[in-house]
This record gives C-alpha cells, structure tokens and sequence, in this order.
C-alpha cells in the first residue's frame, strides 16, 4: 500500500489535470473567468466595480488576492441562488448547496463541475488505500446539504448502492436553539443506521466523527462483522483521545478515513501517520489534513493579524481561499483553529492538525449551534 500512495499525487494530477496547474497561473485564470463580463457571475460582476482595482490586471498571482480583503460569507445567505451562477455556465445544469446553518441562516452556493472534482479526488484516495467500491451507507445530511450529494456520486461512480438515513441537520439545531436536547434526534438516527447496517452489509460507511462517535456506543458487535471495511468521516474532526478510543475498541479490521472542511471549502485529505508525519504535527496530534491546490488553499494565519501566516508548527486561525469555476470565494476566516505542518509525503503541500474550534468571539460565534454535525 506504502508504494501505491507513494504514487498518490500523480495519480490524483492525471486523473485531475487541474491540479497539476500552477497556483499563480489558476488565480489569473480564474480571475479572468469570474470578472470577463461573458463569464461573470451576476454576483462578482455588480461587485467588479467597486472593488477599487482591476482584478484582471491587477491580481498577477495567489498572493494578490489579499486585495480582496476579507470574504464576507454573510453575502452568500441572502445572494439568490441565480445570481452566484456564472454566465459561463448558463447552460449547464447545476444544483443549489447550503451550509448547515451553524451560525445562523445557512450560506449557499451553486454546483455545476465541483462535486465531480471531489468526487474523482476521493475516489482516487479509496482506490489507493485498497476500500473503494461496493455498497454505501451514508449516515449523511441530505436535503441541501453537498455532503449527501457528494456520498451520492462517489457510489454513482463505481455503481455501487446508497443506503441513506433520514437525516436533517437543522432540526437539531433549532431544537437546540429553543433549549431542547438533542439525544433524542441522535437516537433516530442511530435506529435507522444500524437497521441498514444489519439488513444490507454496506462495504462503506459515511457519517460525521460526532456521530460514529455515538454510533459506536450502541453497536452490538464490532463494525466489521457488519461488512464495513472501511469508515469516511467529514465535519468536526474528533480529539485525539476519542479517535484513539474509536480505532481501539470499535474499529479493529476497519479503515478510518477523516477529512476536514465544509462545504464552501471542499475536503482537505487525511495524511496517514504510517506514511511519515508532516512536519508540525503536534504530539498526539494524530493526521494532518491536506486541501489540494489550485481548487482551494487553506492557511493558517496569527488571530490578531490574517494577512500574516504562522511559522510550521504554531497554532493560528484557519483561513481559506476557493478557486473554482463554480465558487470563487478570496480570504474567508473559518471558525476554526489550527496548527500549520509543512508538506506530507503523500501530499507536496502544507496542510493543518490539531483543528479545533476557534475559541474568540466573533460573527455567529455567540449563535453557534453545532448539533450533530
């Protein structure tokens, strides 16, 4: 396994030849994209102007969408849904995404080519690690939601079934709101899991670490013996200490595949410890995650100052860029916290550990409401 993910980056550059594009080169396409007037979508186009700067001559590589300033992702819960879709792609079909509305009214986006990018990245990292193919269960948010969707196509792509739980996010998270608990919601969504865990012996399981986290506590016998070779969690990463917990008495015989991100940023990939550690990594840290250029650049940045990035191994706030046909989205600050590492060996690029919730007050922050994402 240690030769195939050695080969992993070029395979996922072959596969995706968009990555194997030069990060500079990608932000001036993508900036002639989002602001030629042919291509525009009405949202970047009625901003164009007042930008104070041409985006097109003026930003001659990534460093210089610092003249962005800070994304205000506020614009993306009231921008309409036809607004955010560039004229490029006016004749494409395309499907509208929201958050999950953590803090607030949920932010949404459109998706024309994204999900089949994410789609053909993951895939290529199961196939490496031996997992890819078979049924699915995906204890997944549906609806809006793109994880869902994404769960969807990753099974299209190898014809495999889905079996989806009943799962709406929000309503937990108004329950919680209104000084309700949120057990009971976790409990139905347990029931229906390990009713299509024993009826249909899915090879994958999909879900969110919170929730393979209370899954784990109710199974009455270990996840393999279920069919399951391989678990894909996404959202909140666990503790370390809960991660160890889970690989120790509920995941023998079981692949365990994390990622961080959400859905404005897309899926940074889990680095193996096996492999060699990025360097950074804290002690006890467990992986680091990496987001593959050009479609996204995360950087980890001093709280009291986003423009300056933090030295390989200190903790700093989670700042994101998205560069896709579909989404540009320059300078958005994450609600998360982070360590910076350096490049892993299966991964040339910098990545993030240890990523937790940002601990100062800020936009939403007193309003978050995680739930059981």
């Amino acid at each position: 396994m240690t030769t195939v993910l050695g080969t992993l980056t070029d395979t996922l550059r072959r596969r995706v030849p968009e990555l194997g594009t030069d990060l500079d080169t990608w932000t001036r396409r993508m900036m002639r994209w989002h602001f030629d007037p042919g291509t525009a979508s009405p949202f970047w186009a009625a901003r164009r102007e007042k930008l104070g700067f041409d985006p097109v001559k003026d930003v001659d590589g990534f460093a210089a969408l610092e003249l962005f300033g800070l994304f205000d992702k506020a614009e993306l819960r009231t921008a309409r849904a036809r607004d955010l879709l560039p004229r490029g792609y006016r004749d494409r079909p395309f499907r509208v995404f929201e958050t999950g509305g953590t803090t607030g009214t949920p932010c949404r986006i459109v998706n024309v080519t994204r999900l089949a990018y994410d789609v053909e990245i993951y895939r290529t990292v199961l196939e490496a690690r031996g997992v890819a193919g078979g049924d699915v269960l995906a204890m997944t948010p549906s609806g809006p939601h793109a994880y869902g969707h994404f769960v969807e196509g990753l099974a299209d792509s190898w014809r495999g079934a889905v079996h989806a739980i009943d799962f709406d996010p929000r309503w937990v998270k108004a329950a919680l709101r209104s000084g309700g608990e949120a057990d009971p919601y976790t409990a139905h969504l347990i029931d229906q899991t390990l009713v299509l865990l024993a009826a249909e012996r899915p090879s994958l399981l999909f879900t969110t670490s919170r929730l393979l986290l209370e899954l784990a506590m109710r199974l009455p016998r270990p996840l393999h013996t279920f069919g399951v070779r391989a678990v894909c969690t996404g959202g909140t990463s666990c503790t370390a200490a809960e991660a160890q917990f889970l690989r120790a008495e509920h995941l023998a015989g079981v692949q365990w595949i994390d990622t961080y991100g959400n859905t404005l940023v897309g899926h940074a990939l889990q680095a193996d410890a096996a492999a060699g550690a990025a360097p950074g990594v804290p002690d006890g840290a467990g992986h680091s995650y990496h987001l593959p250029p050009p479609f996204a650049v995360l950087r980890v940045v001093d709280p009291a100052d986003p423009w300056r990035e933090v030295a390989v191994g200190e903790r700093g706030r989670v700042r994101a860029t998205t560069l896709l046909e579909d989404l540009f989205l320059p300078n958005l600050l994450e609600r998360d916290s982070a360590v910076r590492t350096g490049p892993h060996p299966w991964f040339p690029w910098d990545g993030v550990a240890a990523v937790r919730p940002f601990p100062e007050g800020g936009e939403g922050s007193a309003d978050a409401v995680e739930g059981v994402y």
